[in-house]
């Protein structure tokens, strides 16, 4: 997987923290650049723990099948991508404007359980672990503080478009992976 593939599934990882993150901008009365790290530092944080985690998890069994691997990181994403998209077309979640530990905790797990499944597709195309979890992670900083800040200044707007892209372009990246490993690409 090129460094252009990690940068783009990257961007996608991060359109939930990103959605999240416009909710909270929306919730918050006057957003600082610390609210902006705060979602940053927990959002950016998970989202390079997850694959980490994925990746070890899924090394321990990609050897037993490897001749498989690119259906399974096709299906893994096709889901992930899926889910995004029909998550943009649901229900308006609530949120409040509180980005205590505990809060932002349990959403950045949320936010960040996709992103387990992408390590574990990471084990089985043999990623360079480190720069992959360190290039999420810095995105997802970036795309979760600007999240606030949009927010704050633009609405729920951008939210659902957020998820659709993210999710298609989750989709794409699958796609990809399979047309290669079956010899098409």
């Amino acid at each position: 997987m090129s460094l252009a593939e990690v940068f783009l599934l990257a961007i996608g990882l991060s359109m939930d923290a990103f959605a999240v993150s416009i909710c909270k901008g929306l919730s918050l009365k006057k957003v600082t650049p610390k609210h902006m790290c705060i979602a940053g530092a927990w959002f950016g944080g998970f989202q390079a723990l997850m694959p980490l985690i994925g990746y070890f998890l899924g090394r321990s069994f990609a050897d037993m099948i490897t001749r498989f691997d690119h259906w399974i990181a096709f299906i893994l994403l096709l889901f992930i991508g899926g889910n995004m998209i029909r998550e943009a077309f649901g229900e308006e979640e609530r949120m409040d404007g509180s980005m205590e530990a505990k809060t932002m905790f349990l959403l950045a797990i949320a936010t960040s359980i996709d992103a387990l499944a992408i390590g574990v597709t990471f084990a089985f195309l043999k990623v360079s672990i480190i720069p992959a979890v360190c290039l999420i992670g810095a995105t997802t900083f970036v795309c979760s503080g600007a999240g606030v800040k949009i927010g704050s200044v633009f609405g729920a707007k951008y939210k659902a478009k957020a998820e659709i892209a993210g999710g298609i372009i989750l989709i794409l990246i699958g796609l990809k992976i399979l047309l290669e490993g079956v010899g098409i690409l």
